[in-house]
């Protein structure tokens, strides 16, 4: 176990955070997982789970100086952690906004930050953060989630530039619908407005029923454990309907592209 990699994976509570640290140890990773209340946590065999709350700094600095403590060396991150959000935008507020991009895109800022050092001392790492097909595509009604996932994008990109010659690599997990509670139970936004009203619904009923008919977590998991120790790439879209909107958005005319989109979500 002491020459084992040591993987930190956030969010690990359910859905896809929990299937990948379970894949992890299954491989004879040393895993750290991380919930932001361990009493109520359900233990994951394999797993040490670690409290952490990916939106405070503090929090963030603890968790990851008690792994440091423990296994002496970070080998790869997996930024899974995040919430969503669904609405118009013109019915989402600005504390909504600020609530989910402080835990999307900051608490993903947070965790790299408080990694970063150990890594540099390391002079080797690989950090694998957990975007979306909608961080590449627009999502009607899910326009904060979807700018969310853009901003991790670019933010991933940025940093794999200036850290590379650290021998550190920076990847991105872009998942599609999946069966977890995050998008079967997706949070409306507060504020209703009713010009909004009947395609909200449709497509947050289309949220719902992509959701349940989706592949199970244990797929996006072995694509993130490919992520974090194969050959590195900067995108790795599970099989299946991920891959298949990657390619569209690359080689199809925007036009078809748009129709399908709003086809998805049950717009006319």
């Amino acid at each position: 176990m002491s020459n084992a990699k040591v993987v930190v994976v956030t969010g690990v509570s359910s859905g896809i955070g929990r299937a990948a640290a379970e894949l992890f140890a299954l491989q004879g990773f040393r895993v750290f997982g991380t919930v932001r209340n361990l009493a109520t946590a359900e233990p994951l065999s394999g797993v040490q789970l670690i409290a952490m709350d990916i939106c405070s700094d503090e929090s963030v600095r603890q968790g990851i100086q008690f792994v440091i403590g423990q296994a002496g060396q970070i080998d790869v991150l997996v930024n899974n952690a995040g919430t969503t959000l669904v609405g118009a935008i013109e019915e989402s507020s600005t504390a909504e906004a600020t609530a989910l991009f402080d835990t999307n895109l900051l608490g993903m800022l947070r965790t790299i930050k408080a990694v970063l050092p150990q890594m540099r001392v390391q002079r080797s790492g690989r950090i694998v953060n957990v975007s979306s097909v909608l961080g590449f595509l627009p999502a009607p009604y899910m326009g904060l989630y979807s700018a969310s996932k853009h901003a991790v994008e670019g933010l991933s990109e940025t940093l794999d530039h200036e850290v590379r010659g650290f021998g550190i690599r920076v990847t991105l997990v872009e998942p599609s619908f999946t069966n977890t509670k995050l998008d079967v139970n997706a949070t409306v936004t507060a504020a209703q407005i009713k010009d909004y009203e009947f395609e909200r619904e449709l497509a947050t009923a289309a949220v719902v029923n992509n959701a349940k008919t989706a592949p199970a977590a244990d797929s996006v998991a072995k694509t993130i454990v490919k992520a974090a120790t194969g050959n590195w790439r900067m995108r790795h879209t599970p099989a299946g309907q991920a891959s298949m909107l990657s390619k569209l958005r690359r080689f199809m005319p925007a036009g078809p592209v748009a129709a399908g989109i709003r086809k998805t979500f049950g717009l006319a």
